[in-house]
């Protein structure tokens, strides 16, 4: 069996703003970020892993780089499938502005007939995060890879490899820094975490 330890970026300050980020580029990680991003490092320092990949954008590379340098033998690969959702027009836009369109309530409750405008519908995102997930697991089959990207991609993949219907994606919760782990075989994916927020949750109680 293949594992795919699926990591939410860490926090950074767009989620203060009310904008959405999507590919809007220079989105770095905050202090909080950061400290989320070292205990997650710390975390799989001991996980024995093959491989790290993450989405091209920097939130992404540098909660990888926060994983990657407890394996000196081992780089960030970027891999465009596993980048944030194309939101396209809605790039940057105030949520609060983005929820009296009549789009909005189509994502969330017929995500499947969605399309942002001049961008992808969750269809075509959900399959290309599939695409590149099973690309990656065929590079390294029988070990266990991290693969750094975006809540709404990761929910996207558990899903899929959930059963469940695409109308029903928003139903699952991934936090900033979370591992949720897949672990994919002959005969079929297991979710086996998901969610995981323990290493920075303790920390945070350690700092209090």
């Amino acid at each position: 069996m293949t594992l795919l330890v699926l990591i939410r970026h860490a926090q950074n300050d767009w989620v203060k703003t009310g904008r959405l980020a999507g590919w809007t580029p220079g989105v770095h990680l905050n202090e909080e970020g950061r400290r989320q991003a070292e205990a997650l490092g710390e975390r799989l320092a001991s996980a024995k892993l093959q491989a790290v990949y993450s989405s091209p954008l920097e939130r992404a590379v540098e909660t990888a780089e926060a994983v990657v340098k407890h394996y000196p033998g081992l780089t960030v690969q970027i891999e465009e499938g596993v980048g944030e959702v194309a939101f396209g027009g809605w790039t940057g836009e105030r949520l609060r502005k983005l929820r009296r369109r009549r789009l909005w309530d189509i994502v969330q409750n017929y995500p499947s007939g969605a399309r942002f405008p001049e961008g992808e519908s969750f269809r075509e995102t959900q399959n290309r995060v599939i695409d590149a997930l099973e690309r990656i697991a065929q590079r390294h089959p029988g070990g266990k890879v991290a693969v750094v990207s975006h809540s709404d991609v990761i929910k996207l993949a558990v899903a899929y490899y959930a059963g469940i219907h695409l109308d029903l994606f928003q139903r699952l919760i991934i936090s900033p820094a979370s591992i949720s782990i897949i672990g994919l075989s002959r005969m079929g994916p297991r979710i086996i975490r998901l969610n995981d927020t323990a290493h920075y949750e303790q920390a945070r109680r350690d700092r209090n």
